[in-house]
Formats: C-alpha cells, sequence, structure tokens
C-alpha cells in the first residue's frame, strides 16, 4: 500500500497546486529562528535552495523570542497604567533586528506601533484585558516579525508576498468552548481547500511570508491557535494546499532518543511514523507541538524537523512508514508537572456508570485526563499540568466533588516517563534488565498504551531525569547507526557545544598547555582563572537596577578569589560564624555593611556574635524573635520570607516553598510583626531567595515584586535582598541567562518601589563556576559486560555535586584535546561508594593511563564541599593569572 493511501483510508487526497504550477514546500521558523539577522541570512539561503529544488517555498514565521511574553506582560501592564517601558520595549527590540537587517523601522513597522501604543492605552483607560483584546495584541508579534522578514528578502533581491494568515486561516472554537479558549485556542480544520492552494501559487511574488499562530474567525476579528500554534499554523496550511512537504526549523536538529539537555549522548531519530513522533511528543518531547502531527498526518505530508543554526544535518523526517518496523523502543520521554488523583471507593466493584460518573467531574471543570489505571475499588489519573490549568481553587473544586464518590487524594509533583517505540508488549522480556533501574524508585502508576506503542511510569518528578539517564544507558548505549538512530547531540556538536556550555569564558581550551603543565605530578587539582572570574563580577556590577552585589563565600572560599572580589568592591554573604571570622582576617579594615550573615537553624550564639561584629544579620525563622527578644532590642535586622515556590536543578537545591526549611512563610507575616514590636527591633531589609542554578530572567522579578509587597507592611525597610540563584549552562541546549533581561525586569519593578530602597543580589556560583575546573589524572581502564569505566584520581570527596545532586560537568581528555571522541565510557572515581561516577556515558577518546581529564565549571562548590572520606585528602588549589 502506498504512503498516501495508507495515509488516507477514506480515499481523501489533499489539495494539490493548479496545473503547471510548482510543489508547495511550507518552511516554519520559530522565535528564535527570526530573532537575529543572522537567523535572516539563513532563511535566504534556505528560500533561495528551494527554489532552486523547483519548489515554491511558504514561509511561516513567529514573533521574534519573547516578544509573545512581552505583549502578554504589556497589556497587564496597560490596565495598571504603567504600560510605557514595555512600549518602548518592544519598539526598541523591533528597532534593533531591523538595523540590524538594514531595514527601515519606521516604513515597516510605523502601522503596528502605532496600533500597539493605541490598544494599549485604550486598555489603560477602559481596563479591558479581555481574551478578544489579548489575542489582538499578541498578533502583533507575528506580523511585525514578517513585516521585517519580508522587507529583508525584498532587499535581497527576492520577491516576497507578504499575507495575512488571518486571511489564510479560518478558525471554529468547539460548540460551548469558554471565551478564553474561543480567542485563545482556537483550532482550525485542515481540510483540502483548492482555492487557498490557487491563491497561493498566484500570489505576486517567488516566496510567500505569512504568520504562525494567528488566524481569522470569519467575522473579521483575530484568534489565536494556542500552545505550539506556529507548528500547527504550518501543518494545516501544508495539509490544505497539499504540500510537497512541511518543515520545522528550530533550535535542535530533530527528534532524540532522549532529551538531550539530559543527557548529550542522546540519538538523533532519523525517521519515524507519524504515530511514533506523536506519541513521543505527547509524552514530554518539546521540539514539536503534538498538534502539528494530526494535519500532514491525514493527508500523508511529510514533515521535516530541522535545525536553523545547523541546516546541513539531515534532522528527523515524520511520514506514514517507519524507519523499520521492528518491535523496538526507540525514544524514553520525561513529562513533569503532572499531578495524579487517586479514588478510593468499594463503590466501583460492579458498579455500572462508577467511572463516567467520576469522569464527567474533570469535564465539569474543563480538565483534561491523561492517564487512568483502575482496580476494584481505586480508579487513579493523571492530569498534565501543560494541558490544565491547575490552580489551587480549581483543583480543590475538582477534589471536594470527587469526594462524594469515595476517598480522594493527589499526589504530586510527579512526571511520566515513556518507552516510546513499536510492540513494545512483544518485547518485555528483553526489557527486564533496564527496568531494574526502577528498583529504588516510587512507582504511582504504571500504563501500557492500547495502540502498543509506550510503556509509561509516573514516579517522584525529583527522580525522573536520573532513572531517564540510566533508562537510556541500558537501553542505548551500545545500539549502532542505523536506519533509525543517527549520531548524537554529543557527536554533532561537540566543538559548539563545550563553548555554548563554558559560553564565552571557556577559557580552558586557549590554556591547555598551561593547565597539562600544572597537572603534572599534582592531581586531583583545581584550577580558577583570574580573568574570568574578574569578568563575571564584572557583568554583575554592570546591572543597573542592582545597588549592591554579595559574593556568597560557600560557593567557594579560596582565599585568593575573595581577596580578588574584595577588590573589585562585592560585599560578601555568609553563612555561618567561620565565614564572617574568614572574612573578616583576611580584610581587617572591612566595612561591616559589607558584610551580610544569613544563618539558617543556628544557636543564639552566632546571632550575639554578628550583632557584635555589626553585620547585617538576617533572620530565617520566628524563633529568634520569640525566645531571644532581648538580643535583637535596638537592633536592625533583615528577615526571609518565603514567596511560596522554589525553582532549581534539583529539589537539594530549592530553598522555598512549604518543603523547603528556609524562610518565614506568608502566613506568619502578622505574627512576625508582633514578635518585631515586642522586641523593639527595626526591620530594615527583607531577603528571599528561590533556588540554585535558576536561567529563568523572570526570577528575580517575582521575588522583587513578592518583596515590594511586603516590605508595605514593615516602614523601616531600605534593602531588598533578592538571593542569589542566577544559573550558568553547563548541559546541552541550555540557553545562557540573559542578565540584560534580567536588568531590564528590575528595573520595571524600581519603578513601582518607594523611593530610597535598595535591590541587592548575593550569587555565588554565577561568579566562580565557569572560572574553574578539576584536572583529574586516568588511574585505570576496565571493562565490564557493555561498560567500560575510565578510572581518575578524582573521587566524590572531591567533587560530590555528581552524587549529591546529578549535577552535570562536562569532560574532556585535556590531553588528547584534539583527537575524536570515539568511545562511550563511565568515568568513576577511587571512592568506595556504588555513586563514585563522575560521568555517565561520556564520548572520549581512547584514553589511556595518565592521560589528564578535565571536569568544567568546577568552580562552584567543588573545593568547598570537599572532604576527607576513605582518608583521601582533597584536591589542592591553583589561581592562573
Amino acid at each position: 500500500m502506498s504512503a498516501a493511501s495508507t495515509a488516507h483510508p477514506s480515499g481523501e487526497r489533499p489539495a494539490a497546486p493548479p496545473s503547471g504550477s510548482p510543489p508547495f514546500a511550507v518552511l516554519k521558523f520559530g522565535g528564535t529562528s527570526v530573532q537575529s539577522p543572522e537567523c535572516w541570512q539563513t532563511i535566504e539561503r534556505l528560500v533561495r535552495e528551494r527554489l532552486a529544488e523547483g519548489l515554491r517555498p511558504i514561509v511561516v514565521a513567529s514573533a521574534v523570542a519573547g516578544i509573545s511574553n512581552e505583549l502578554e506582560a504589556l497589556l497587564a501592564a496597560a490596565v495598571e497604567e504603567r504600560h510605557e517601558p514595555g512600549l518602548r520595549r518592544i519598539e526598541e527590540r523591533h528597532r534593533a533586528l531591523a538595523a540590524g537587517l538594514g531595514v527601515d523601522a519606521d516604513a515597516v513597522l510605523a502601522g503596528d506601533f502605532a496600533t500597539l501604543r493605541r490598544v494599549a492605552s485604550g486598555a489603560a483607560l477602559t481596563g479591558d484585558s479581555s481574551p478578544a483584546l489579548q489575542a489582538r495584541v499578541m498578533a502583533l508579534g507575528e506580523l511585525m516579525s514578517t513585516r521585517l522578514g519580508a522587507a529583508w528578502l525584498r532587499a535581497r533581491g527576492l520577491r516576497p508576498a507578504w499575507v495575512d494568515a488571518r486571511e489564510l486561516l479560518v478558525a471554529e472554537a468547539p460548540a460551548g468552548a469558554s471565551e478564553r479558549k474561543r480567542w485563545l485556542a482556537a483550532a482550525c480544520d485542515s481540510d483540502p481547500d483548492p482555492a487557498l492552494a490557487a491563491r497561493l501559487a498566484a500570489a505576486d511574488g517567488d516566496v510567500v511570508v505569512t504568520q504562525g499562530f494567528i488566524a481569522g474567525d470569519g467575522r473579521g476579528h483575530t484568534v489565536l491557535l494556542g500552545r505550539g500554534g506556529s507548528d500547527t499554523s504550518a501543518a494545516v496550511i501544508a495539509a490544505k494546499i497539499g504540500a510537497a512537504r512541511c518543515e520545522i526549523w528550530t533550535d535542535v536538529p530533530g527528534l532524540y532518543s532522549v532529551d538531550p539537555r539530559l543527557l548529550p549522548t542522546a540519538r538523533i531519530l532519523k525517521r519515524l511514523a507519524y504515530d511514533e513522533a506523536l506519541e513521543i511528543t505527547t509524552s514530554g518531547a518539546k521540539v514539536l507541538h503534538p498538534s502539528c502531527i494530526p494535519p500532514v498526518a491525514r493527508h500523508g505530508i511529510p514533515l521535516h524537523v530541522r535545525c536553523l543554526s545547523r541546516p546541513e544535518i539531515e534532522g528527523t523526517v515524520v511520514s506514514a512508514e517507519a524507519a523499520d518496523a521492528v518491535a523496538q523502543v526507540k525514544a524514553i520521554s520525561v513529562k513533569k508537572g503532572v499531578l495524579l488523583v487517586t479514588i478510593d471507593t468499594p463503590r466501583m466493584w460492579q458498579e455500572a456508570g462508577f467511572l463516567a460518573e467520576a469522569f464527567a467531574v474533570f469535564g465539569r471543570h474543563g480538565l483534561s485526563i491523561d492517564l487512568v489505571s483502575t482496580s476494584q475499588t481505586n480508579v487513579t489519573v493523571s492530569l498534565d499540568s501543560a494541558m490544565n490549568v491547575l490552580d489551587t481553587a480549581a483543583l480543590d473544586a475538582v477534589l471536594r466533588e470527587l469526594r462524594r464518590l469515595g476517598r480522594v487524594a493527589s499526589i504530586g509533583p510527579t512526571a511520566v516517563v515513556s518507552l516510546v517505540g513499536r510492540e513494545i508488549r512483544s518485547i518485555l522480556h528483553i526489557l527486564g534488565p533496564a527496568l531494574e533501574a526502577l528498583e529504588d524508585e516510587r512507582i504511582h502508576l504504571v500504563s501500557q498504551a492500547a495502540n502498543d506503542l509506550n510503556f509509561t511510569f509516573v514516579v517522584d518528578e525529583e527522580h525522573a531525569d536520573r532513572l531517564a539517564r540510566t533508562l537510556h544507558g541500558q537501553l542505548f548505549q551500545h545500539r549502532k547507526e542505523d536506519a533509525l538512530l543517527g549520531p548524537s547531540w554529543h557527536e554533532l556538536f561537540e566543538g559548539q557545544r563545550a563553548d555554548h556550555v563554558a559560553g564565552p569564558k571557556a577559557w580552558w581550551r586557549a590554556r591547555r598547555e598551561d593547565l597539562l603543565a600544572a597537572a603534572g605530578g599534582r592531581t586531583p587539582l583545581y584550577v580558577y582563572d583570574r580573568p574570568t572570574l574578574t569578568a563575571a563580577a564584572e557583568d554583575l556590577r554592570g546591572l543597573t537596577a542592582v545597588d549592591r552585589v554579595f559574593y556568597a563565600v560557600k560557593a567557594n572560599f579560596n582565599r585568593d578569589i575573595l581577596r580578588l572580589f574584595h577588590g573589585l568592591g562585592l560585599g560578601f554573604e555568609c553563612v555561618s560564624p567561620g565565614e564572617v571570622a574568614l572574612v573578616f582576617d583576611l580584610f581587617p579594615e572591612l566595612d561591616p555593611q559589607r558584610v551580610l550573615f544569613t544563618p539558617n537553624f543556628a544557636p543564639r550564639a552566632e546571632y550575639a556574635a554578628a550583632l557584635a561584629r555589626g553585620v547585617h544579620v538576617t533572620l530565617d525563622n520566628l524563633h529568634p524573635l520569640e525566645a531571644w527578644p532581648d538580643l535583637f532590642r535596638g537592633r536592625d535586622v533583615l528577615v526571609r520570607l518565603d514567596p511560596g515556590k522554589g525553582r532549581g536543578h534539583h529539589k537539594h537545591v530549592k530553598t522555598a516553598g512549604a518543603v523547603s526549611k528556609f524562610g518565614v512563610a506568608p502566613e506568619q507575616l502578622d505574627r512576625l510583626l508582633e514578635l518585631v514590636a515586642a522586641a523593639g527591633a527595626r526591620v530594615v531589609g527583607l531577603h528571599a531567595h528561590t533556588g540554585s542554578g535558576i536561567l529563568t530572567p523572570g526570577n528575580w522579578e517575582e521575588t522583587a515584586r513578592f518583596l515590594g509587597g511586603a516590605a508595605e507592611r514593615f516602614p523601616d525597610v531600605r534593602f531588598l535582598d533578592l538571593g542569589g540563584g542566577l544559573g550558568i549552562p553547563e548541559k546541552p541546549g541550555q540557553t545562557r541567562l540573559d542578565l540584560a533581561a534580567v536588568d531590564a525586569n528590575l528595573r520595571r519593578v524600581r519603578q513601582a518601589l518607594p523611593e530610597g530602597i535598595e535591590l541587592w543580589l548575593e550569587p555565588g556560583r554565577y561568579l566562580v563556576a565557569t572560572a574553574g575546573v578539576l584536572l583529574a589524572s586516568v588511574t585505570q581502564i576496565k571493562d565490564k559486560s557493555t561498560v567500560r569505566y575510565v578510572g581518575v584520581d578524582v573521587g566524590m570527596n572531591t567533587l560530590i555535586r555528581p552524587a549529591l545532586y546529578g549535577a552535570y560537568h562536562e569532560i574532556v581528555n585535556l590531553t588528547r584535546l584534539d583527537e575524536r571522541p570515539t568511545e562511550e565510557v563511565n568515568v568513576v572515581g577511587p571512592i568506595c561508594e556504588s555513586g563514585d561516577t563522575l560521568g555517565y556515558e561520556r564520548r572520549l577518546p581512547a584514553c589511556r593511563e595518565g592521560d589528564v581529564l578535565l571536569i568544567g565549571t568546577a568552580g562552584a562548590y567543588g573545593r568547598a564541599m570537599s572532604s576527607e572520606y576513605n582518608l583521601r585528602p582533597p584536591a589542592a588549589e591553583l589561581l592562573l593569572d
């Protein structure tokens, strides 16, 4: 049976280009693929290549990366009459892109700028932020990006026809849909449309440029197509006009056997069937939105997933035929943010209609169920936060109604880990050894898909990444390249990845010879680079919205590093009397106001000593004020508040929320005010810290707004300490924290704060992590079963982060840096613990005894967390000038 007939059992065929017209190719470009002149240069090249192939290219583009969020925030700000900074910022970003493209922004975008300003001013006057207005405002992101793109292509000698997508796609909301869904999550049919195909074929130009994400409603109104709207737009257009293919150009080259951000040995999947790709994307892969697959599958149109920065990589092709029909696991997917709801009751047994009654409750509240597991007396369902609005009020309402049926409980946060492939049931006996990875996991639910395409486990969210890495190692480590599996992420991005992870401060490549000389006979050895430390400090000192930066000494208390930061004007944040003593021993004349003391569950004597020093003292609990009020009489103090939600790369670094030991809960503010007044103390600063390794620029704005709101109850507050946690990229695919965005966000907050209130930061890891590497010498090589081990003289006593947090550190063979990696190995240390593994499945050149390995991003929480476990001394340290 042909691919076309497989896709169309009803005999339906897609529309086709009019007779004599070239076949269509739809090329979709996401926000990160249209955000720079370099991106548009690549788009131009791709358009010319498609024309040379004899194809008629249809470019479907998103808004510039981040602009949709900016537009959404602008409307919210307009309702509060504080929209001017947002307007300026959106205009500035588009003017900057236009300048880079050599395009006159005023000539091309004046109308859109005027519309945006007019609508924002109207929202400010009327207080209107309805879904209809939100759709109208957010559509401007796509309209502006495509106008600039069309102008660029025209300037390059092409003849683009700019077409408004609202004239191409007519969306309809399902009957009974809410107002929000009608305007912001509409849907379009993918029925063949010969008239549309004829219109695009006749468009005056050699390439059509239109928008993703937006559509019309047939009555002249703008609607949005919801999450993944641009992917969906491209697929629907391709289906309606009978395109030869639909290409999704993004920042990764295809679908992978596991998220490469979890594991750089993830393998690219070269060819998948539609149902396989749909299963992978619905199970957690975010390269494609699942909604873009049914339209092309219905009409048998191949879907190509490609990487704009590496267009030479073939990527993933999704079509009617799989790479092969062999029973196998093809990918491991992780989906987080999943909530389980369980109902226990004897009523279920042999009672007709019980499940229908239970499921109707979820339906009435607009919640979509994902997984279902039943027994004689229990039903457990999963709710995916990506598809449902799981706010506390909505969930409480559902649980209250379900309690009429039985005993109800919710479990979360959990994660779904899925083995996706084909004919999974037939290979369960083969999967047995791999499933031993589940031995130590708490399994909340097991599900095997009726279509035999996945086998799923629901586990505690904090264990999902580690479980996925372990399963991938068991199932894919020794599989060779074939029709399905292509190269690993590491192989494709080997050089680029190292630079991306370490960024412009990948200093160790240029200093390889210095490092090898330092390592001679001295490993294990931590080495730090002074210029990189200085640059990181200057980055933070350059934040215009931040008044003071305190270095978190716990990250690395190397004395030379402390001297460097002292000379650069940083203060010091200390969490113990030992750290306070160290900074004053090094700097006897140090102004005590440059020191923060932020203890946690410390004894009275530590507070007393810090107060005697005259440093800033932070209270993390009500207990000190309740038990020792005399200690704080007449004193100025800071108080650490819990903002209610933690962030970070592991549960052990999330420092907010109900299960975190840090901070005074918001509901305790009344009691805090009473205790402060009774003690005669003054709260001059408020502090909050959400976690570590955060790469989301809005985190500190949220913290500042939270503290600013709380500060209204404390008349003496002069400082808002936003904590630290500024992250650095460590894993493949992670983007660098946008400090300019952090600064811009905080400038907005400052405008709303009373005059004279300072904003403080207390980073640790950001300042030192990339500046430090750990050098280790290879001691032994060992093969055991299918695993090759490379032993080194660095153990978990010297670097505990991989064992403690599951942290990822780049590992390279510095001795053979110029040789191509040929082996996948586990890098292990000499400590008598099975957890003494520094890296799993790392691709390295063939290692020999005596080779020097470099472990990257090791400047923070490396030497500082060392021990003498097994009576092995920790590594020495060296600062390179």
